[in-house]
C-alpha cells in the first residue's frame, strides 16, 4: 500500500490526538476519550447558541416559530 501525502498540515488538535493515541489504549479508555470529546463539543455548541440567543434577544415564542418554519434553501433541478 502506498503512503499518502498530506496536502495540508495537521492542525493543533490533530497533532495532540496523534500524540495521545501513539500509546496503545484499551477499548474502555478509547470510549471514555470519545465521550469526553463529544461532551466538550456539545457543551461548546450549546454555549455558542446561548450567546447568539442572548445577542438576538430571542424568546420562547421565537423558538416555537423557528420550530415551525421551513427555512431550507429550495432545491432547483437544472
Amino acid at each position: 500500500m502506498e503512503a499518502q501525502t498530506l496536502k495540508t498540515p495537521l492542525n493543533n488538535i490533530q497533532l495532540e490526538l496523534l500524540k495521545l493515541f501513539s500509546r496503545d489504549l484499551g477499548e474502555t479508555d478509547l470510549l471514555a476519550i470519545k465521550r469526553l470529546l463529544v461532551r466538550y463539543l456539545a457543551e461548546k455548541a450549546t454555549r455558542l447558541a446561548d450567546e447568539k440567543w442572548e445577542e438576538k434577544e430571542w424568546t420562547n415564542e421565537d423558538m416555537k416559530r423557528f420550530a415551525n418554519t421551513h427555512m431550507r434553501t429550495p432545491y432547483n433541478r437544472k
